[in-house]
């Protein structure tokens, strides 16, 4: 017997779906997020980056440069994700990957002048647009606070 045929599926019906596209908390964040990302990288083509780019290079814009895991943990990425987002911003040598002096075993990432130059070029863009979007919502302070706390919750 098939796994499809193990489980019955007399709750399965038209209704149970609807429910789900109306009430579904991680659909809705979901298509929010793709969303969202469309509009940010749209936005950002001009300065030749995405959005999730933005994301990591803004990250690793910091007094020292930062370890891969601790960007990882920032970005909600495992290590493998954020490795291979890397190697295209390594490529157009927007981020370099260093040895950790107290770590061997770790690498941390920096800001190549390059990439210091192409998020100077794309933060005027970014704070147009995150205004624009702001604008249109109620309370983006709450919103991001509830997103923060989901974000944080293991359950």
């Amino acid at each position: 017997m098939s796994t499809f045929q193990m489980h019955p599926s007399a709750d399965l019906t038209f209704e149970t779906t609807r429910l789900v596209r109306d009430t579904c908390l991680c659909l809705h964040a979901q298509r929010a997020a793709r969303a969202l990302a469309r509009r940010f990288d749209i936005a950002l083509k001009p300065a030749g980056i995405t959005s999730g780019q933005f994301s990591l290079l803004m990250s690793l814009n910091r007094p020292e440069p930062p370890n891969l895991g601790g960007v990882a943990a920032l970005l909600a990425m495992d290590r493998t994700t954020l490795t291979a987002n890397l190697k295209p911003l390594e490529h157009r040598r927007l981020v370099e990957t260093a040895t950790d002096p107290t770590d061997g075993r770790a690498r941390l990432l920096r800001l190549t002048p390059a990439g210091r130059a192409v998020l100077a070029e794309a933060v005027p863009i970014w704070r147009h647009l995150h205004a624009e979007i702001e604008t249109a919502l109620s309370v983006p302070d709450h919103l991001r606070s509830e997103l923060n706390f989901l974000s944080r919750s293991d359950s």
